[in-house]
């Protein structure tokens, strides 16, 4: 992946933007039109990448309310992206009515935008943060005075992991995170990989990957071994390390591959 974006390329409309592109595979409005051409562009690649955002999103919102069902109402979403529909807050909420929910991104567009659609939230907030720097993130005085960090919380890393390179130490990233946390505390996770791909979707997967290196940050597709890294120090709650379809769905659903893996983990 490359350094993080900068204000400049992250400001730039003409420079294709993730956490835009995701929005438009969502079917969002909060887009520009390099993002859908960037977007186009994959699902020329590979025209399930509509289903695979969909999938992911619904993988999110089923892991959050099992662990606000655990009781846990406090919510740490990094990489967060823009808020859309099924975000975080509403879902937590639906068990908590008066869940603590901290969304954190660097970059300076969604910060803005989300900020303008999430108003005047109660305990809600949007805070600045890159997560190749966990420990700025926990030391942020906008998130201490919302969530006790001393108490049991829940770190979302849904589809950002991708985006950090080898060399900027992913596992080391979600292991400050991890020994920051309470006993009780839990992980969610999903990361992009070409795992159990059909061989062709393979092959593709290598364009897909230079689409990103025009965008605002590049991705790395990663197999179980070295997802399961990022694992270390929770307990996985089952059915563990899966494709994101098949962690816990409402009804069981024949495996066909969509692009992801996930896993929500405790920390003993």
């Amino acid at each position: 992946m490359a350094d993080a974006p900068s204000k400049s390329a992250a400001l730039d409309p003409k420079v294709p933007n993730v956490a835009r592109m995701y929005d438009y595979m969502l079917g969002g409005k909060e887009n520009y039109a390099s993002d859908r051409t960037a977007v186009e562009k994959l699902i020329e690649l590979e025209p399930a990448v509509p289903r695979f955002a969909r999938l992911n999103r619904e993988f999110l919102g089923r892991a959050v309310r099992f662990v606000a069902g655990q009781g846990v109402s406090q919510f740490l979403d990094v990489g967060a992206g823009l808020p859309t529909q099924e975000s975080v807050h509403e879902v937590a909420r639906a068990v908590h009515p008066d869940a603590r929910i901290a969304y954190v991104d660097n970059d300076p567009v969604v910060l803005t935008h989300s900020r303008a659609l999430l108003g005047a939230a109660p305990n809600v907030a949007f805070v600045p943060g890159d997560i190749r720097e966990p420990a700025g993130i926990l030391g942020s005085s906008e998130i201490s005075s919302l969530l006790d960090i001393g108490s049991p919380i829940c770190v979302l890393l849904v589809a950002i992991l991708h985006f950090v390179r080898d060399a900027e130490d992913p596992a080391g990233v979600v292991a400050t995170l991890r020994d920051a946390l309470a006993p009780g505390s839990y992980l969610i996770m999903s990361h992009g990989t070409a795992h159990g791909a059909p061989p062709d979707i393979v092959a593709r997967s290598r364009d897909a990957r230079r689409v990103y290196d025009t965008a605002t940050a590049q991705i790395t597709y990663r197999e179980p071994a070295e997802v399961s890294r990022f694992l270390d120090g929770f307990s996985l709650v089952e059915p563990g390390l899966v494709h994101i379809s098949q962690w816990r769905p409402p009804e069981p659903v024949a495996y066909e591959f969509d692009g992801f893996l996930a896993a929500v983990g405790r920390k003993d």
